[in-house]
């Protein structure tokens, strides 16, 4: 219960209106102290007060239950109002008025929104004061009635802050996971890989051959998907993907080859590669060749099987330009807005292979140069995807959202 009180005090002590309202009390009534009150079966503890009469109570502050009207009140849940104690007839010998020497007083009953009995708004002064009959009563018990408003909505907020606490915390601790199950599966999936290797090597069975270049084509697979979720831990976890920057003189080969690649896994597909002269870059090669196949891995596997996908690669107004143009149905808008997010997939819910992370880590990794990821989709001209990066000069400015 007592952890139940602090945290009500809390709570009152987070709704803004609180002093307000215990501000006018005072100022209508002429009454020098206000207070909200949690009163429960055994306990009376201020939650907020105003006081300018010297009475020392503050936020916190309890009362014997027993001494003080509210306990009455909580079995009557009817307000009490009280010009002149010494004159009136129910009040003139009751012992709460002479402990507390005072004369007016006024105290209403705060439920919860379920009904409840929270507490009391109540006020006080040794002088007595004018409150039967007058405004003042329907104006607390207004009062009382926003307060109780404000009370739910509050405690609604800190549930929803706490369960969002408690994902962040569990988001973290499943990205740490990832993280952590990633980089333990790089060394026994480069034993399987070497070994299958040096099977396919020295062993002339046609059988066994298929058989061992089947294990490779899937460890060189499962390796690949391990540094997907490595470069997504990064990303996430860190600061993102980390790049070492240099001079790239061969990037054309670089990219090339990656294209190349990709032909020979895909030799159905039409893959048509134009690369101007990229003298000048500086850049991560290997991080810009894996940029270069998710975005060829992506159009291959959404873009129309019977459309050439189309790799350009040059650099215009100091501007390094890398993109990928596939045909095919366009990418709905709902899609583009979170086409970067990690698991992204379609909202058909087509079986797709990998994670879902190929463009997200492309974008990390157009990020880290400084540059940015861009795509333009249309039923007409197809879907391009474009990396820029600025040579010599400031980033690029964030692109304006791309439409469909």
């Amino acid at each position: 219960m007592i952890n139940a009180v602090t945290s009500d005090i809390a709570t009152i002590g987070r709704i803004n209106a609180v002093p307000a309202i215990l501000q006018v009390i005072c100022e209508t009534t002429g009454l020098r102290f206000a207070a909200v009150a949690r009163v429960t079966e055994n306990s009376w503890t201020a939650c907020a007060v105003l006081d300018t009469l010297g009475f020392g109570l503050e936020a916190g502050g309890e009362l014997d239950l027993s001494t003080t009207l509210c306990n009455e009140i909580r079995s009557s849940h009817q307000t009490i109002v009280i010009d002149k104690a010494s004159d009136d007839a129910l009040y003139c010998q009751h012992h709460t008025p002479r402990i507390y020497h005072f004369e007016s007083y006024i105290s209403v009953p705060v439920f919860r929104a379920d009904g409840s009995f929270f507490g009391t708004i109540c006020a006080l002064d040794p002088k007595p004061a004018n409150l039967k009959g007058s405004a003042i009563q329907p104006m607390m018990e207004s009062f009382a009635r926003l307060l109780s408003i404000q009370i739910e909505s509050e405690e609604n907020a800190q549930r929803t802050e706490a369960a969002l606490q408690k994902e962040r915390a569990m988001a973290e601790l499943r990205e740490q996971f990832i993280a952590v199950l990633g980089h333990d599966l790089r060394n026994p999936l480069f034993a399987i890989t070497a070994g299958a290797e040096l099977l396919t090597k020295r062993n002339s069975d046609p059988r066994s051959q298929t058989i061992a270049q089947h294990i490779l084509t899937c460890g060189r697979r499962a390796t690949q998907l391990v540094q997907d979720v490595l470069d997504f831990a990064r990303g996430r976890l860190g600061n993102g993907i980390v790049v070492n920057i240099q001079p790239c003189p061969d990037l054309d080969s670089a990219l090339r080859h990656v294209a190349s690649e990709l032909q020979r896994v895909h030799p159905q597909r039409m893959i048509r590669v134009r690369i101007g002269d990229l003298a000048g870059i500086q850049c991560e090669r290997e991080r810009v060749a894996q940029l270069l196949s998710n975005l060829i891995a992506n159009a291959i596997s959404h873009g129309a099987e019977d459309g050439p996908v189309d790799i350009s690669a040059d650099i215009r107004d100091e501007v390094f330009m890398l993109g990928v143009h596939n045909l095919g149905q366009p990418i709905a808008p709902q899609i583009m807005a979170q086409l970067f997010q990690p698991f992204s997939r379609p909202l058909d819910g087509a079986p797709q292979p990998g994670l879902g992370l190929g463009l997200y880590i492309a974008n990390q990794i157009a990020l880290a140069h400084g540059g940015r990821m861009e795509v333009v989709s249309s039923s007409e001209a197809g879907t391009l995807f474009s990396f820029r990066l600025p040579l010599g000069q400031a980033p690029l400015p964030a692109p304006a959202p791309a439409t469909s």
